[in-house]
């Protein structure tokens, strides 16, 4: 049997991750959906803390059984990270058609990505799918647009940061995760409540606990440790484009598995075409971006310092004495 290469094994852990991640995503989705709209649990943010809470449990196990090993994060770097991640979960689900365009002007102004017309033209086309199949209601108004221009930019922030933060300081996800998890984890759940209350006018504490809504946030809590473990390893492997085009292939599996679960209005022409727009668009931006100047970062040439340059005369000097 042929050894696997260095490359195909890269493949197969990169599908492997994704998958984890559409599958993770998509369960979280319609266990949500199913939670809020049969039981009424509609304290979204305090979710999303207990989410957090559950993982930085499995942090906790990770970490006595050896997987994640002391690290460093300054504070600084951890607070920022935090308060881009929690702005984005707050009001992200507004305006999702604008996180490939800030994504891409992030890497292309901080990392100094380049893309080409093809992997441009890509993106266009799978935004415009997207975009006919889930964008039904155009109205606009100034708590929507404020709402959605944070939760826009802080989530674009926020996952060009677990990228940014795994190359700086040689992070793991694991690692990653095992920092920002409790500090999110206990801003939400002291925020969320309230947060829930303003939005809903309902107390979380209020809320009709019975056995079977009890197992539904269970079961939301436990799949969210995948979607945050596989979200980090995603970002960390690819880039934060990269993960949100694949991304919306996620928003067209919802809108397939909510179709099936919870009837079919809503299913009609034309969203059946933009799933179609949408999945070539993806195939598209495969193709483009794995191309020899598809996605590329450019170098430049690091500024000498005066002792470099005395370091480099000095040997040159050495160099001609031996001559």
């Amino acid at each position: 049997m042929a050894p696997v290469s260095k490359a195909d094994k890269k493949v197969a852990v990169d599908a492997a991750a994704w998958m984890f991640n559409v599958v993770t995503s998509v369960g979280i989705i319609i266990v949500n959906k199913a939670l809020m709209a049969t039981y009424g649990y509609s304290f979204a943010t305090t979710l999303t803390g207990l989410h957090f809470a559950f993982t930085t449990l499995m942090t906790i196990v990770l970490r006595c059984l050896g997987y994640i090993h002391p690290s460093h994060l300054p504070f600084p770097e951890l607070l920022r990270f935090i308060l881009y991640a929690n702005f984005s979960i707050v009001g992200m689900n507004i305006a999702k058609l604008s996180m490939i365009p800030v994504s891409c002007l992030l890497e292309m102004v901080l990392d100094k990505i380049r893309y080409s017309r093809d992997t441009k033209l890509s993106i266009g086309l799978v935004l415009v799918g997207v975009g006919v199949c889930t964008v039904t209601d155009v109205s606009v108004n100034s708590k929507g647009f404020l709402a959605a221009f944070v939760a826009v930019w802080s989530t674009s922030l926020q996952q060009y940061y677990v990228h940014y933060l795994q190359r700086k300081y040689s992070l793991s996800s694991f690692n990653l995760l095992g920092h920002t998890a409790p500090a999110q984890a206990a801003t939400l759940l002291v925020v969320g409540p309230f947060l829930d209350y303003w939005l809903t006018e309902k107390r979380v504490d209020m809320f009709d606990y019975n056995l079977v809504s009890v197992l539904f946030i269970t079961l939301s809590c436990t799949i969210a440790i995948g979607t945050n473990l596989s979200q980090f390893i995603c970002i960390g492997r690819f880039t934060a484009v990269s993960f949100q085009v694949l991304g919306h292939m996620k928003t067209i599996l919802v809108l397939v598995m909510g179709f099936f679960f919870f009837g079919r209005e809503g299913l009609n022409l034309h969203v059946v075409i933009g799933m179609i727009i949408a999945v070539l668009g993806m195939i598209w931006y495969g193709n483009a971006s794995s191309k020899p100047g598809g996605k590329e970062r450019r170098s430049y040439s690091l500024p000498t310092t005066r002792q470099q340059k005395l370091g480099a005369a000095s040997d040159s000097d050495d160099n001609e004495d031996k001559s």
